[in-house]
């Protein structure tokens, strides 16, 4: 059975009031439990954060997360439960962070997945960044380490490729490539996979690794840019050939 199949009954479980309470156990397949219904019950909030709930925000749930049509009810069940209002996403992201306490980059690709809801209609809506702010600040996520997350979410034209990556701009080269080579190893599906992110959701990690090899080739681009410049700089100043 897939992920989506096993939603019944935490859908009847968010139905009591507990927010994922049947799911403790802490084995890989309470983590991928934890992670997708904490993604549904707290995006489902999220997207209430600016007030309305969109069509472009359920699906790009749908469309992102490779929910089979046939398995949507239960889906919808959690979905809908969660999306009345905003209040109560406290509980759920402090008992996700309890659960997972072991597990904190499995914390962050659940933030990353709401980013994904929060963008769904090309807007990341202030409000939309505080409650991911808030959710972040619960799990045990400092603000720069917010900042950098975010920055991976923003229009492309927007980025700042050394916020992406989570560097300085003073970072050397050498140093640039091995945070670049640890980001694409950890990054990787099979690595997200392994910590407890269902394959469904493999998506997350394909735009994840996007926007790091991208920023990695924009800083990589600028620098030979500049060192060709210099060059050809000091070679008119020199006289050189």
């Amino acid at each position: 059975m897939s992920i989506w199949g096993k939603l019944a009954g935490a859908a009847a479980e968010l139905a009591k009031g507990g927010p994922i309470g049947a799911l403790l156990g802490g084995g890989p397949a309470e983590n991928q439990m934890a992670f997708t219904v904490g993604v549904i019950a707290l995006g489902a909030k999220m997207a209430k954060a600016d007030g309305v709930v969109t069509m472009d925000e359920v699906n790009a749930f749908k469309e992102v997360f490779k929910v089979p049509e046939g398995e949507m009810k239960n889906v919808a069940n959690i979905f809908n439960l969660a999306k009345k209002d905003v209040t109560g996403y406290e509980a759920y992201a402090e008992q996700l962070a309890a659960m997972l306490k072991g597990n904190r980059k499995l914390l962050e690709d659940v933030l990353e997945g709401l980013f994904h809801i929060a963008k769904a209609d090309q807007v990341l809506h202030p409000r939309e960044v505080e409650f991911l702010a808030q959710v972040a600040k619960r799990f045990g996520i400092s603000k720069t380490e917010f900042s950098y997350i975010k920055a991976r979410h923003v229009i492309v034209t927007k980025r700042n490729p050394y916020d992406v990556l989570g560097v300085n701009a003073s970072i050397g080269n050498d140093d640039l490539k091995s945070r670049y080579r640890r980001l694409v190893q950890e990054n990787h599906p099979d690595k997200l996979i392994a910590r407890g992110v269902p394959k469904e959701f493999v998506a997350i990690a394909t735009e994840k690794l996007a926007a790091i090899n991208g920023a990695y080739a924009q800083i990589t681009n600028d620098r030979a840019s500049v060192a060709g410049q210099f060059h050809a700089a000091w070679q008119r100043h020199t006289g050189a050939d």
